[in-house]
């Protein structure tokens, strides 16, 4: 989960026991939410007077999921390094064991034949290991085992298929472009493990950027309650119709505060039809490293505020780069689209097909131009995150600070005795620290500010580049460092660190 003021990943909970009641004859393969329904249901100039209508006809459509998965986690043996360290099947290095965790969320069935909308991560075991089962619980209480049909984990969205003899009641997604600020919505869902829940609301904002920076961060905003265990669910309109896919909330409690957000419908059903078809999601890249247009860089462009986006720096063999475009350009429309904060450069791109040749206007030294690019294919979630690490960035690591239960980037032995986190060092993350390609070592994700490393200085965006004299290029070679100091009785591991822009020097830590 990922807390603390920031846009969180809200994993939804739980179960649900309401009596299936459709109003339509036994057989009848007709949406939960179809126009002619809806109709009898909500006046067509807004909200009831009640929701207890509209709900009943949505909810049996509405299921609980819940997963069984294998995790592998690093064992932390007291006894690495003596005669006893195999009997808690560790050895020296402690290792790592296999333990089962759950996950739980929300999701909706799309079609009479079983298939089944949620989110990725409510599915996935945090890229940590496999799994094992996925349930489905209808809201009678009636439990179906769910094929994993396919997932996307760019959009954070994943299909499911169920199978009955009889038909399952379904809903149908809308049109979310038609939704406007102050519209009434009504979200389902299974929080907190207490079974079926609704939540109403309105729509507080359109297209909101969170700043993550990613291709899909376009979300529809409501201040209808969403909580842990909501993820996955759907946002309805009072029409019926499935407008958005509720996915994480902004909060400081971790608890629901009014924030929440929603994946468009106009994004999740293309994308959702394309899983269910088994059809690969090819996205476009440039390779740029952007940033939005602040007030400060405007003014200091003589560019309009909120128009455009800053191009920090541009990776070579790729489209941006073939086609001219420079660090310190400003990008201010692609193929004939404003780019906004609404509409972000990478949203725009992303969503063109890899192949396509688009004309590309920027600004450069006050002078506007247009370039031509060929996007290209974008590389995998999996990919980018090796290829990118922004030393600036608001460190995520929840090791130190309970923030995001999907970032954990290296092992305990390392968090437990060092006091930091860090990640294998690849030649583009050396470049972005303005180190060699060359070099080898680990980069630093985060520092415990109580830890003796934090006391020494060390900092995010450090590169480790050996301990006690032990050239290191994995965190495996790190964690065998601090394994033998450990069983040598050393109280602490010295560290050649490395910072940009200066030479490196040797720092001694102690171990906790």
């Amino acid at each position: 989960m990922r807390y603390a003021y920031g846009v969180t990943t809200a994993l939804l909970l739980a179960g649900s026991a309401l009596t299936l009641v459709t109003g339509f004859p036994a057989g009848a393969q007709v949406a939960q939410n179809d126009s002619a329904q809806m109709q009898a249901v909500v006046p067509r100039a807004g909200a009831p007077a009640s929701f207890a209508d509209l709900t009943q006809q949505l909810q049996p459509a509405v299921v609980n999921i819940s997963t069984r998965q294998r995790v592998k986690v690093q064992n932390n043996n007291p006894f690495a390094g003596t005669p006893f360290g195999d009997l808690f099947g560790g050895g020296q290095g402690g290792g790592t064991t296999t333990r089962e965790a759950q996950s739980l969320g929300s999701g909706f069935v799309i079609s009479a034949d079983g298939y089944v909308v949620t989110n990725n991560h409510v599915i996935t075991a945090d890229g940590q290991g496999e799994v094992e089962s996925i349930t489905v619980t209808m809201t009678d209480g009636t439990d179906y085992p769910a094929k994993l049909i396919g997932r996307d984990a760019a959009s954070d969205l994943a299909v499911l298929k169920i199978s009955s003899s009889k038909p399952f009641p379904f809903v149908k997604f809308g049109d979310s472009r038609k939704a406007r600020v102050g519209d009434w919505v009504i979200a389902i869902g299974n929080p907190f493990g207490l079974g079926g829940t609704v939540t109403q609301g309105i729509i507080s904002a359109v297209y909101r950027n969170t700043g993550s920076g990613s291709a899909y961060d376009r979300y529809l905003q409501t201040d209808a309650s969403i909580n842990r265990g909501n993820s996955g669910g759907p946002m309805f309109d009072m029409q019926g119709n499935v407008i958005g896919i509720n996915n994480a909330i902004f909060s400081p409690t971790g608890g629901s505060v009014g924030i929440g957000f929603a994946i468009p419908a106009e994004t999740a059903a293309p994308i959702v039809d394309k899983l269910i078809k088994g059809q690969a999601i090819e996205r476009g890249y440039l390779g740029v490293r952007i940033q939005p247009l602040s007030d400060d860089l405007a003014a200091s462009l003589g560019l309009a505020k909120k128009r455009g986006e800053f191009i920090q720096s541009v990776e070579p063999g790729h489209g941006a780069a073939k086609a001219g475009i420079q660090a310190g350009d400003v990008v201010v429309s692609v193929a004939g689209k404003e780019v906004t904060p609404e509409q972000t450069l990478s949203f725009i791109v992303a969503n063109t097909a890899p192949g396509t040749r688009i004309p590309i206007e920027l600004v450069r030294n006050g002078q506007r131009l247009t370039v031509n690019a060929v996007v290209d294919k974008r590389p995998t979630e999996e990919e980018l995150a090796k290829q990118s690490f922004d030393p600036d960035a608001q460190d995520q690591d929840d090791s130190f600070g309970g923030k995001s239960q999907s970032q954990k980037q290296n092992g305990t032995v390392i968090q437990q005795s060092l006091g930091l986190a860090a990640i294998p060092l690849t030649t583009q993350i050396a470049r972005q620290l303005g180190a060699s390609d060359d070099t080898r070592g680990v980069v630093v994700t985060a520092v415990d500010d109580s830890s003796d490393a934090g006391s020494k200085g060390l900092q995010r965006g450090d590169i480790i580049l050996s301990a006690n004299y032990r050239p290191l290029t994995s965190i495996a070679d790190l964690e065998a460092v601090v394994r033998a100091a450990k069983a040598e009785n050393r109280e602490a591991v010295l560290l050649r660190v490395q910072r940009r822009g200066q030479p490196a020097i040797y720092v001694p830590v102690r171990l906790r």
